[in-house]
């Protein structure tokens, strides 16, 4: 299985801005963190996070790709479940179909991280005091952060979680990643 430093390696071999190197590391803590809740492997559940969007900068062009050449480039190097995932991530676009927890975990874990770190922006505190009724609240207003599927998020309960204990979770996970970032 890959390492984190060689994933990390490989994003900035991919190309990878700052902007979506902020998304992947906040989708790598979700993604840990969901994993801790269901008692599944951490490394795994946040290798996938970090890594789903590896083909992204080569992608983003032909959006039917996405999702499936991250697939190709980590075959044998993630468990084939997680590569899945991947694949479902972007399920609209290529065509893939999640099927399971972990599929419509990664599918509103990564989704979420652009929300919150949207709210986020507005907030003088940032992240911190932060409250799922906060993020409800935003949801409802289709302006606010407008790409962000709001569907993807609410799939956390084909996941096994409610929205609020999973927006909890997704700020917890990101505040915590922030002040590590940050000290």
């Amino acid at each position: 299985m890959i390492q984190r430093t060689a994933a990390l390696s490989l994003l900035a071999e991919q190309g990878t801005s700052t902007s979506l190197m902020q998304h992947a590391l906040a989708s790598e803590a979700v993604m840990r963190a969901l994993a801790r809740h269901f008692g599944e492997d951490e490394d795994i559940w946040g290798l996938t996070g970090l890594l789903h969007d590896l083909d992204y900068p080569s992608t983003s062009q032909q959006p039917q790709l996405h999702g499936l050449e991250t697939a190709n480039m980590l075959s044998g190097q993630l468990p084939e479940e997680a590569i899945n995932a991947i694949r479902a991530h972007n399920a609209e676009l290529n065509g893939t179909t999640p099927a399971t927890r972990f599929d419509f975990a990664l599918r509103c874990g990564e989704t979420v991280t652009g929300l919150i770190a949207a709210a986020a922006l507005m907030r003088p505190t940032g992240l911190e005091g932060m409250t799922p009724k906060s993020i409800k609240k935003k949801m409802k207003d289709k302006a606010f952060a407008a790409n962000v599927s709001r569907e993807n998020i609410h799939q956390c309960t084909q996941a096994g979680l409610e929205l609020d204990d999973f927006l909890t979770l997704a700020i917890e996970a990101m505040r915590t990643t922030t002040a590590e970032q940050n000290a």
